[in-house]
């Protein structure tokens, strides 16, 4: 096997699984050189809110790489370093060394693509006031804390799963907070009514106050810090603003030289190449492939991150396993309810025009014998046609969060309503039911459509 050198553009979440996998697969015949920005790697950024909450006291252990973990396994990672350009053609880039300013180029045979993605930011006046910040790295992750500190009130811009761990985390350090989407719901891309309905409904008696259905317009300040939120219909007062409206994807890079969705997020094969054969691409970089459309989606997950860049390390020197694609699941905790969700809710449903048929119920986690127990709301969306299911949520005071990963594979291998109905899960008083809240639901939606 002849020695092939790779260069890796970023080195978050994808870049670091590609590189251990690939130089335990391969060891020497492979040579990588990592260019990141940045002079950390493999940060967990859904950690912040549980850093901010005191729940980590040490933001280091957000971290479960570093450059020289990867450099002891044979990686050659110069950090600090920017890829400036790409010559897809030639098979170059051209790099700035951001401490000295040098500027350089360096050929590869492949080129390994986890650039990553970055925090959309409103583009509205007074969005660079001092005191508004974002929530990615851990360079914000430490800038949060210090700014939180001396903040009474606190705004977030973005019920998104990042927006509600940080409202609650700044509420129990004793924070006014004020949480603002555009949307009418919290989590409307996640949840559908009968779930968000409860959780806003937690988030208020709570304290948290939420200002849903409403346009950020513009921020105002004194001296150069931020002091207002300005809505289409309301006036907020912030000592601190919170941007968490989302990612975009690290690309612009390869604008009108790979193919890409309209978001810029790299499309690639089911080997994980993109349009150009020497190019590998992974991470929230990447689009994914979304089974339960079947369509390409822009889905900035670090589960897909990791697969990804796992994949394109057996990749790497000939095709050996396919990339499957992803369901989306994902899970979020606010306050006393636990949360999770996999495939397709009502409204990305609609959005993609797919006729379905939806049961939702409520049933308890355990045997009403027991000591205690907690309701269980369910929700399973299936396609009218085949009955094969294509989403579903799972929400609880008790931990039943697991049964997503369920869902997950119910999707992913295209089981049925009826398959889920009579799907064989073990019993055991202190953990559920002789029939499976996953089975009672999908039963009754049998029982009510008189599907046999």
């Amino acid at each position: 096997m002849d020695q092939k050198k790779v260069i890796v553009i970023g080195c978050t979440h994808a870049g670091t699984a590609f590189i251990t996998t690939a130089k335990r697969l391969y060891k020497d015949n492979v040579k990588i050189i990592t260019y990141e920005r940045n002079d950390t790697v493999s940060f967990l950024s859904c950690g912040i809110a549980l850093h901010v909450g005191g729940v980590v006291k040490d933001p280091m252990k957000l971290f479960y790489s570093s450059p020289k973990v990867l450099s002891d396994l044979g990686a050659e990672m110069k950090m600090r370093h920017e890829v400036i350009d790409v010559d897809l053609e030639q098979k170059y880039v051209r790099v700035k060394n951001l401490e000295t300013g040098e500027i350089f180029e360096d050929n590869y045979d492949t080129l390994v693509v986890t650039s990553g993605s970055w925090p959309i930011i409103p583009r509205v006046p007074g969005n660079d006031l001092r005191g508004i910040l974002l929530s990615k790295n851990f360079y914000h992750a430490q800038d949060i804390v210090r700014y939180s500190k001396d903040a009474k009130t606190i705004v977030i811009v973005g019920a998104g799963y990042i927006g509600v761990e940080l409202a609650e985390a700044f509420r129990k350090n004793g924070k006014d907070v004020v949480l603002i989407d555009i949307a009418d719901r919290v989590l409307a891309k996640y949840l559908d009514k009968e779930f968000t309905d409860v959780l806003e409904q937690e988030l208020t008696k709570e304290g948290i106050k939420l200002v849903l259905n409403e346009k950020v317009e513009r921020f105002e300040g004194e001296n150069g810090r931020v002091k207002k939120v300005i809505t289409n219909k309301s006036e907020i007062q912030a000592d601190l603003v919170i941007l968490a409206t989302g990612f975009r994807p690290n690309t612009e890079l390869f604008n009108g030289k790979l193919k890409t969705l309209e978001n810029g997020a790299l499309i690639v094969d089911e080997y994980l190449r993109t349009s150009n054969p020497d190019v590998f691409a992974a991470g929230d970089c990447a689009a994914v492939w979304y089974t339960p459309t079947e369509s390409y989606e822009y889905i900035p997950l670090a589960t897909n991150a990791v697969r990804m860049g796992t994949l394109i390390a057996y990749n790497l020197f000939k095709n050996r396993l396919k990339y499957k694609g992803t369901q989306g699941t994902s899970g979020v905790k606010v306050f006393s309810y636990n949360v999770a969700t996999s495939g397709l809710n009502e409204l990305l449903a609609r959005e993609k025009g797919i006729q379905y048929e939806v049961i939702y119920a409520i049933e308890n986690n355990r045997p009403e014998f027991m000591p205690d127990y907690e309701p269980v709301h369910v929700k399973i969306l299936y396609r009218k046609d085949d009955k094969r299911i294509i989403g579903g949520q799972v929400m609880s005071k008790a931990d039943v969060t697991e049964s997503a990963n369920t869902l997950s594979l119910a999707i992913a291998n295209k089981m049925t309503i009826y398959d889920l109905a009579f799907a064989d899960f073990f019993f055991q008083p202190y953990f559920n039911k002789p029939w499976n809240f996953l089975n009672t639901v999908a039963l009754k939606a049998i029982e009510r459509d008189s599907l046999v």
